[in-house]
């Protein structure tokens, strides 16, 4: 175990010790919800490309800055649970995605630089995103966790366009964003990931020769997701149709998309760290 997970895990033992003594800790008291350290670090790290639809990572800077993100880390493991139920929703799913992706690229640096691809840290038995490393409400979560059992539980957020905000330091996943995401401009920010996501046409196109919708791999592995009727949509046909204007250049080819006559094909994708060397 790394210096930084042990004092990860220290910290959350410390929270713990002060939850089962009737007390909060300091840090969950002084909590910013505004996520400005984390917003700090993105600013500075993440590099914009293509207009902004997509992102690449210094890691070598984070590296350089890694008692920032340690501080922030730490800050996120001091929520106690109680606290984090006490939040509206928007608050709630801001706070895990930001976890989900500052915590990723605290994982990264382990191994940082001679990583070239997020599952070189995983094993034929197990993925990157399945050890339970992570002191986060209470608890050791594993990334996995975060996303699929907390982000994604039916019920509780149902709220599709998460794929589109965490970030697994791969290149053919949705961009880092610049800046932490945040409980009163989360629709927005979560919309704005969704229509630079889907006007990538590295990853989300209209093949004209071949008369069919090409998508990411992600909307293979998740597309049940986009059916659960979020803004009125029951479909990945339908979620498609509405950004026609991002995925297509003729008006003919929009209208087709829009009517829901087409075939999908998905992409393969690509796993290489989004490291901008």
């Amino acid at each position: 175990m790394s210096a930084g997970r042990r004092q990860l895990f220290l910290g959350v033992g410390a929270a713990a010790l002060l939850g089962a003594a009737g007390l909060r800790p300091a840090a969950a008291q002084a909590f910013d919800a505004s996520h400005a350290a984390w917003t700090v670090l993105l600013k500075k790290h993440v590099l914009l490309l293509r207009g902004g639809q997509a992102s690449q990572v210094r890691y070598g800077g984070f590296a350089a800055d890694r008692a920032p993100l340690k501080a922030y880390l730490d800050s996120l493991s001091a929520v106690p649970e109680a606290l984090f139920k006490g939040w509206s929703p928007a608050a709630q799913q801001a706070f895990l995605t930001n976890a989900y992706n500052a915590f990723t690229v605290e994982l990264i640096l382990t191994r940082y630089p001679d990583l070239k691809s997020i599952k070189e840290l995983g094993s034929l038995l197990s993925s990157p995103w399945k050890p339970k490393w992570i002191p986060l409400l209470g608890q050791q979560r594993s990334l996995d966790d975060i996303e699929h059992v907390m982000l994604r539980a039916r019920g509780v957020y149902d709220e599709p366009r998460v794929h589109f905000a965490v970030n697994c330091a791969s290149i053919g996943c949705p961009m880092l964003r610049e800046e932490a995401f945040v409980a009163e401009r989360l629709p927005a920010q979560l919309a704005q990931q969704t229509e630079r996501f889907m006007a990538d046409r590295t990853r989300n196109r209209w093949n004209t020769q071949r008369g069919r919708l090409e998508l990411s791999k992600i909307f293979d592995w998740y597309g049940e997701d986009f059916t659960l009727g979020h803004q009125g949509i029951r479909s990945l046909k339908a979620f498609a149709g509405q950004h026609a204007e991002r995925l297509a250049d003729t008006p003919a080819d929009r209208a087709r998309l829009q009517s829901g006559d087409f075939g999908i094909a998905f992409l393969d994708y690509d796993w290489a760290l989004n490291d901008a060397r």
